[in-house]
């Protein structure tokens, strides 16, 4: 595992400071150079939080996402926010990795999901039977064992050759509902209870092919326990007819309740 690039950074500024303090020389500003470059999907663009900047279209970036958030909190040098809401591995691939460099120092990164197919099994269980939706979450595992990891692989490779000193974190999905809860009307029970298992099993795959890059995971499942669908206070949107694109996703509280301090805790 990769040590964390920010404490590096911090143990410099410290430093600085010191030698300034007792007139041991002049730190080099080098020392507190700091780059981060946020990839993925949806989940890292902010798709959910709204206020969406103009500049990046479909890619639904805005700063309340937890990239974003995470920089104004810390001032890195640079920060390039290249996840677009909608990507897929192969969409990583080809259009987010060009500011990574030797230079940077931290890289977050949510994908998988949509390669897994997160909308259509969601659209299956929220149109369908019980049955035709627990079958629909098994395919999106059995993709999960048979294809996504090579996916994921290619992409951590990518990486690596690009930054390879950077402090690379993947963070996860959360679980969607809170089974027993306050939900009344929509799914069953038992359609929740699938797709929050779906949920933990790409979880864990994904988790796996981190390790094996020496990245580190960053789970959000316990950050967004209490808040999820169905509790008294969620910070994912449930199916919404009126903006559909952000039914699932974490409101602006799960960005910076869920996601924000998972990534500060592991950067």
């Amino acid at each position: 595992m990769r040590m964390s690039r920010f404490a590096a950074l911090t143990s410099s500024l410290l430093l600085a400071a010191s030698a300034a303090l007792f007139g041991a020389g002049q730190a080099s500003a080098a020392q507190a150079d700091f780059g981060y470059v946020a990839l993925g999907d949806s989940y890292s663009s902010g798709l959910g939080a709204g206020n969406y900047d103009g500049a990046s279209g479909n890619c639904k970036r805005t700063t309340r996402a937890y990239p974003a958030l995470w920089a104004a909190a810390h001032s890195p040098q640079t920060f390039a926010f290249t996840a677009c809401s909608g990507a897929r591995t192969g969409d990583v691939l080809s259009s987010q990795l060009g500011p990574l460099n030797s230079g940077t120092d931290l890289v977050s990164i949510t994908i998988g999901g949509n390669d897994a197919g997160f909308s259509d099994v969601m659209t299956t269980c929220v149109l369908q039977s019980e049955s035709t939706c627990v079958n629909r979450v098994n395919q999106a595992k059995a993709y999960v064992d048979s294809t996504l990891p090579g996916q994921l692989d290619q992409v951590y490779n990518a990486i690596d050759s690009r930054a390879p000193a950077a402090r690379v974190v993947v963070l996860g999905y959360p679980r969607f509902y809170k089974l027993n809860g306050t939900c009344t009307t929509g799914l069953t029970e038992g359609e929740r209870a699938a797709i929050n298992g779906a949920a933990d099993y790409l979880n864990a795959a994904i988790a796996k092919r981190a390790a094996n890059h020496g990245f580190a995971f960053a789970s959000v499942v316990g950050a967004f326990t209490g808040h999820e669908i169905c509790s008294g206070s969620p910070w994912l949107h449930s199916v919404n007819w009126l903006n559909i694109a952000e039914s699932y996703h974490p409101t602006a509280s799960g960005q910076s309740g869920g996601y924000l301090p998972v990534l500060t805790n592991a950067a």
